[in-house]
């Protein structure tokens, strides 16, 4: 079937094709009223209320003085058409996936492809950024299924955060939900202050996740 039958379809009922992933589980791709989704069991990946979240962070900032952005955890690259279109950066983005399978689907059911201003990497995200590269702002969406790794908020994590960042840039944590990271995000929260960063914090950002919004000032 394709992909205008599928969209059809789909406003009578969903339709979802499941790719196994080494690190994911099941990958679901699926079309629901006209639109699609990249979902695991239990969380949305791209293209639904994530989007939606990283959406009302980019709010916050006037992207027009940035040059480069970083993100780690590409998933199906609904972050890059939100950069693209919605808020018209046209500049470099650096973007990287710690699973194949994820990066693969992004460029064959989405058209995320490479150009010029767009890098794709297969690379963990804590040990990419011990390299201590520098961009404008940094976007932190690393989840597997519903949950963000632990190592992600550990300090040695956040301290080489912190070292890419050019004077004058921002962050965005996308966070979970759960109330037993309420003593790491505090943690988080106070290494930041504490290097010159402002900090805002929202929470239950499209009834769902948490998400921290910090800007250097130097």
């Amino acid at each position: 079937m394709n992909e205008n039958l599928k969209k059809y379809f789909s406003y009578v009922f969903p339709l979802t094709k499941k790719i196994p992933s080494e690190f994911s589980g099941n990958l679901e791709i699926t079309w629901y009223n006209g639109k699609k989704y990249l979902n695991t069991k239990n969380a949305n990946y791209s293209y639904g209320s994530l989007q939606k979240i990283l959406h009302f962070g980019l709010e916050k900032i006037s992207l027009k003085n940035y040059n480069s952005i970083l993100i780690l955890g590409m998933g199906g690259g609904s972050v890059i058409q939100t950069l693209r279109n919605d808020f018209h950066f046209k500049k470099k983005i650096t973007t990287l996936d710690i699973d194949p399978k994820i990066i693969e689907i992004a460029k064959s059911e989405f058209g995320i492809h490479e150009n010029e201003n767009l890098e794709i990497l297969c690379e963990d995200a804590f040990h990419f950024v011990e390299k201590k590269l520098i961009f404008d702002g940094i976007i932190i969406d690393l989840f597997i299924d519903s949950n963000v790794p632990e190592k992600f908020y550990k300090k040695d994590f956040w301290k080489n955060v912190m070292k890419n960042i050019s004077k004058n840039g921002f962050i965005i944590f996308n966070a979970s939900l759960e109330n037993t990271i309420q003593n790491e995000l505090e943690n988080i929260q106070k290494l930041l202050e504490e290097n010159g960063f402002q900090i805002s914090i929202f929470e239950k950002v499209e009834n769902t996740n948490t998400l921290v919004l910090a800007l250097k000032n130097e």
